[in-house]
């Protein structure tokens, strides 16, 4: 995201076909986790957001970049006693965070032009919708293709009772985080699962390069896909 180096992450090692590949080496990936509330009638509005931008270089991760914000959802969209409950996030403490504008675009003014950018995400789904949905507060962002972490696992550790993120936690041995639910807390353990299946891909003869993987994990942004207009016109 164009910060200073903060440190080299944990997992180096081999260097396979995955990670000796230019365009993988050439691309920062940002894992990113939002929390939000589903009002009924509406789509999901972020409360809070967390990204960490990671390259891999000389064997190892590297953390290039760093953010999280609270963000103040609009009046339709309170926080509700279950989303409390589920994230420890208290109306208090999102009504004087950033608004989503502010929020969302300071993390947009961090994806510079120059860069290759993926993100990467836990059922990707979920948060390219709601980017999607900002993308007037984040049009950088919204235009950033995505990796999904499901599908990748599925593709590495077939056979697993199901691919929620507590199960991948639990197969490749990463401790739970206390603030298990909060979206700095989620986008550090999604890396580290990330980084055990970049490590497993090394070995993997069906993913020996970018493109590999992105067929297997890739989403498309919304924004990047070709305009449907006028396809059911009468």
């Amino acid at each position: 995201m164009g910060l200073q180096r903060h440190g080299t992450c944990e997992n180096g090692g081999y260097m396979g076909g995955l990670t000796a590949d230019p365009a993988f080496l050439a691309t920062t990936f940002v894992v990113i986790d939002f929390e939000a509330t589903t009002p009924t009638g509406y789509p999901a509005q972020p409360i809070e957001v967390a990204a960490l931008a990671l390259r891999y270089e000389e064997g190892a991760w590297t953390t290039v970049g760093r953010g999280t914000s609270l963000i103040r959802p609009p009046a339709f969209a309170p926080v509700t006693p279950a989303v409390t409950a589920q994230t420890g996030l208290t109306p208090e403490q999102v009504k004087q965070a950033p608004s989503p504008a502010e929020a969302l675009g300071a993390l947009d003014r961090r994806f510079t032009a120059s860069n290759r950018y993926l993100l990467v995400a836990q059922h990707a789904a979920t948060e390219a919708k709601l980017i999607h949905n900002q993308r007037e507060h984040c049009p950088a962002l919204a235009r950033v293709d995505l990796l999904d972490t499901i599908p990748f696992a599925k593709h590495l550790v077939p056979g697993l009772p199901n691919y929620k993120l507590d199960t991948l936690l639990a197969h490749f041995s990463i401790k739970q985080p206390a603030d298990r639910h909060r979206a700095a807390a989620d986008v550090d353990v999604t890396a580290q699962v990330f980084f055990r299946l970049v490590s497993a891909a090394d070995e993997d003869a069906q993913l020996s390069d970018l493109a590999a993987l992105v067929k297997i994990a890739g989403r498309t942004a919304k924004c990047n896909m070709p305009a449907q207009d006028g396809l059911f016109d009468i």
